[in-house]
């Protein structure tokens, strides 16, 4: 007979005895787990395997869309956001479906003007949206009225949210203080709200404060209260707990491989922490970890390469200091890296609370952290010791002129003076609910698409999104080839790719056999990186190529750059504009996506007209000429992507 014991595994049913106040919980992990941890890149193919498994768990409801996804979908990942919603509808058939709406942002980073509003939460809530989660980036509610009067048409759940932020380093000062938020949710209770979310985007609601924020609006409003709070500083978990013992009636959670690091604390730990208490869950762990099985081994080898593996800390102590959300700090530090200017982080670090405070102290949130976050960048690269704000975004100045709402306090006079001097719309900042002012966009939009969009949901998505959605429909609808970098890739090609990188390291990656040619003088020397490994590879051109050599350019004593990558047929086969004509270049001063040229070849410009509008990390740069003379040798049309150094046109 065998002394060999036999594990059994724990009893922990989901039929135990339910708990006099459960706590109801949503999960983030196929929205904001993936939007954090993975740039928002995550497929709806690999959603599909755990979708009805995670219907099972007896969530309130799951976070499938809104955010950043209906952006990135149709721009990366050549996938419809509409159709995302009706695929995972048909898998998870009992748990109701919650979206990020940016109020009258909808899932861009303007406001859009009401009757694309409107027609957006009518088509969101068709496709099978139920609760609406609306924030506005300054808590300025006026921007609710449009989506939230169409939201209760549609019989949905409306959730309003208090965008949490601070000025001092805990609840407290004349800006953001209790009262404050109190205030806040009890506007949101009179404009019907079905429950009120605190909106932690940062992570900077310390556990204490937490505790007395629960129970000051649990004492004003009578609707539930729920708790949105990232993992980034590492107190989410703490927080949870003493928000829940203040009595929050729903928590945000993340399945644990979509946890952590910038995203949110993990649900299977506060399962078992709740176990046996009047405030259990009540969910069963053994699916849970069923599920997290699942992602571990089907879903998150795909995205492995795009996790930050730059840090060994799991925490980010730092957002208490810059109060930078995590998603845009990793924007800014992909930025000043493709400037060549990652030295000058410290220094970003430094300007961002200078920025805010001039820009009416407004809370970090899409889209007002990469309003502030992309400005503070320009300042730093390009400020003088005599003049600051010497390149304002086309976003600042619309914040500066209203467009974005009433800010906390007054936006400083010099900056918005700056900002506004001959906006298109005035010099004077309006008042009144920015959208007021705005005129009807989906017609316009309408006659600019044609038939490529083929129906209210197309014409949705090409009106919030003009250069990248027409370039989406032209690849859904077979106008242009689908490039391979949009493509997914499989389980399979995740295999290839880690025995390569295994051989690269082991220095088996080319077999040698003896007749290797020799190398000629037009080799190259490339730095190659894989998942965070770092290559140097010679490479020698094999077809026939020509040298073009660069005539000498006006003002810029310096050789002008071909484009760092492929951007339109054109681009690509032709050499730089100031190869073929003397005059002063205007130069890509950063990285980014041509969004259009404001004037054609031939026109005549004066020193400091807007040129180009440049799009940068998603807010828009308007490039103005360096000198008098006529506009020539453009090579690059909207929507192609620009490299730091690009020749844009000459002027000559």
């Amino acid at each position: 007979m065998s002394d060999q014991v036999t594990a059994t595994p724990l009893d922990y049913a989901a039929d135990r005895p339910g708990a006099v106040n459960p706590v109801k919980i949503m999960d983030l992990s196929i929205r904001d787990g993936h939007q954090s941890l993975f740039a928002t890149r995550g497929r709806t193919e690999d959603m599909i395997p755990i979708a009805e498994m995670m219907d099972d768990v007896g969530f309130w409801a799951i976070e499938t869309w809104g955010g950043a996804t209906f952006d990135t979908m149709h721009r990366f990942l050549n996938e419809d956001p509409w159709e995302r919603l009706r695929t995972l509808k048909r898998y998870i058939k009992k748990t109701p479906f919650s979206m990020l709406l940016r109020a009258q942002n909808l899932v861009g980073y303007r406001n859009y003007a009401d009757d694309l509003a409107l027609a957006f939460v009518d088509r969101a809530a068709e496709n099978g949206m139920d609760v609406f989660r609306v924030f506005d980036a300054l808590n300025d509610y006026r921007n609710f009225e449009t989506v939230v009067s169409q939201i209760k048409k549609c019989g949905k759940h409306f959730q309003g949210c208090i965008c949490y932020t601070l000025t001092e380093p805990r609840l407290g000062g004349e800006v953001y203080n209790l009262e404050y938020y109190v205030a806040r949710a009890k506007s949101l209770e009179t404009m019907g709200a079905d429950s009120i979310c605190i909106k932690d985007m940062a992570g900077l609601l310390a556990p204490y404060d937490a505790y007395a924020l629960v129970k000051a609006l649990k004492d004003v409003v009578t609707i539930p209260l729920h708790l949105h709070s990232h993992f980034t500083s590492g107190m989410s978990p703490m927080t949870h707990l003493k928000a829940i013992e203040a009595g929050i009636d729903i928590v945000d959670t993340c399945m644990t491989p979509y946890a952590y690091r910038t995203s949110h604390a993990a649900l299977e730990p506060l399962v078992m922490t709740l176990l046996g208490t009047n405030r259990d869950t009540g969910f069963d762990i053994t699916k849970l970890a069923a599920i997290n099985e699942t992602l571990e081994k089907e879903v998150m080898p795909k995205y492995k390469h795009l996790l930050d593996e730059s840090k060994v800390s799991l925490i980010d102590i730092n957002v208490l200091l810059h109060q930078t959300p995590g998603g845009m700090l990793s924007n800014l530090v992909n930025q000043l890296r493709e400037m060549d200017a990652l030295d000058k982080i410290g220094e970003v670090y430094k300007e961002l609370p200078r920025v805010r405070r001039d820009l009416g102290q407004i809370p970090l949130v899409t889209p007002t952290s990469q309003i502030v976050g992309v400005q503070t960048v320009n300042n730093v690269l390009h400020d003088t010791p005599d003049e600051r704000y010497k390149m304002i975004t086309g976003q600042v100045k619309d914040l500066c002129y209203g467009l974005y709402g009433k800010t906390a306090i007054p936006i400083d006079p010099e900056v918005q003076k700056k900002a506004l001097k001959g906006y298109p719309r005035g010099e004077e900042p309006i008042t009144c609910r920015p959208a007021e002012v705005l005129e009807p966009e989906l017609e316009k939009a309408k006659a600019e698409i044609g038939d490529l969009a083929a129906d209210m949901d197309d014409l949705i998505l090409y009106a919030q999104f003009p250069v990248t959605g027409k370039k989406f429909l032209e690849w859904k609808y077979g106008k242009s080839v689908v490039p391979d970098s949009v493509k997914p890739i499989t389980l399979e090609q995740v295999k290839e790719r880690d025995e390569l990188l295994k051989k690269a390291k082991d220095g088996e990656l080319l077999e040698r056999k003896g007749d290797e040619p020799e190398k000629s003088a037009a080799l190259r020397t490339f730095n190659v990186f894989v998942d965070n490994e770092y290559f140097n590879v010679e490479v020698d051109p094999t077809g026939e190529s020509r040298v073009v050599p660069a005539a000498p350019v006006a003002v810029v004593p310096r050789p002008v750059s071909a484009p760092a990558a492929p951007v339109s047929a054109r681009a690509a086969v032709e050499p730089p504009a100031a190869a073929d004509a003397d005059g002063t270049v205007l130069l890509a001063p950063m990285p980014g996506m041509i969004i259009k040229y404001l004037n054609n070849e031939g026109d005549t410009v004066i020193k400091g007209d807007p040129v180009v509008i440049l799009e940068a990390m998603k807010m828009e740069n308007s490039l103005t000429a360096p000198s008098d003379g006529v506009i020539k040798g453009i090579k690059f049309g909207s929507g192609d992507t620009v490299a730091k150094g690009d020749v844009l046109c000459v002027i000559g």
